[in-house]
């Protein structure tokens, strides 16, 4: 949303993402699935009106670069002119023409390969995925399909560490991990995960505050302070010099 883009928009943040995944986080949505390009475009605007130095990358929605070159065209076209610098759209199997077609088309790609949510009913749940060698060897050559194709940059997402390495390793273009480990060129977190405001994040996460606890802190404090008559206090309070008419 346009608050919290305005203090990672101060950051030291290089990148954000206008994931998909804030079906879940914005709107309490079971999945991905539910995001639509609607909605991806106004939470893109919105995030666009904060980030003023920063690449700004919105996820393509669920099913919306599988409907044929026009469809995923006019999908990119709503998520750019909400202000993406780029867009980024998961797995490749059955749509290699169409991200060509987008790059050839000037919109800057992402690639996503390993988990992707919106294939979670296929691989019956959030899993990590490349564990074993022929599922691995996979990932390895989506990830190079990716680069071909003309990606600028892939998300690795929850595949085992040595993978994420040999794909970074093989790959020119910038990875970037989640749940991936430590051997990939940038990590990204979903934020509400990293603050700490859902009790049960992925395991992978590193809350680096425990924003859920702090936000209730301190709306007991105003709770109690209001029944208590502490706040407002009076020096908070405006006080007209001239007394108030009768009718007033």
């Amino acid at each position: 949303d346009y608050t919290t883009a305005s203090i990672v928009n101060d950051s030291d943040i290089d990148c954000v993402l206008v994931g998909d995944s804030l079906a879940m986080t914005m709107h309490g949505e079971p999945s991905t699935i539910l995001a639509s390009t609607s909605l991806m475009a106004l939470h893109t605007k919105a995030v666009r009106k904060a980030i003023k130095n920063k690449l700004l990358i919105s996820d393509m929605p669920f099913l919306s670069f599988r409907k044929g070159f026009l469809k995923a065209m006019e999908t990119a076209e709503e998520l750019m002119k909400a202000g993406a610098d780029a867009v980024k759209l998961e797995g490749l199997d059955g749509h290699e023409d169409t991200v060509s077609h987008l790059i050839k088309s000037d919109i800057p790609v992402m690639g996503h390969a390993g988990l992707t949510p919106q294939s979670v009913n296929k691989f019956g749940g959030y899993k990590t995925q490349g564990k074993d060698k022929t599922s691995a060897d996979l990932i390895l050559r989506q990830a190079k399909k990716l680069q071909d194709l003309g990606c600028f940059s892939i998300v690795l997402e929850c595949v085992p560490e040595d993978l994420a390495k040999k794909i970074t390793d093989n790959l020119k273009i910038p990875t970037i991990g989640i749940g991936a480990g430590p051997h990939t060129d940038g990590q990204v977190l979903v934020i509400q995960d990293m603050l700490g405001l859902y009790d049960c994040p992925p395991s992978f996460v590193k809350k680096y505050m425990d924003g859920r606890k702090l936000i209730k802190e301190a709306l007991n404090s105003f709770d109690k302070e209001t029944k208590s008559n502490v706040f407002p206090a009076k020096k908070k309070i405006i006080i007209k010099k001239e007394p108030l008419n009768a009718n007033y």
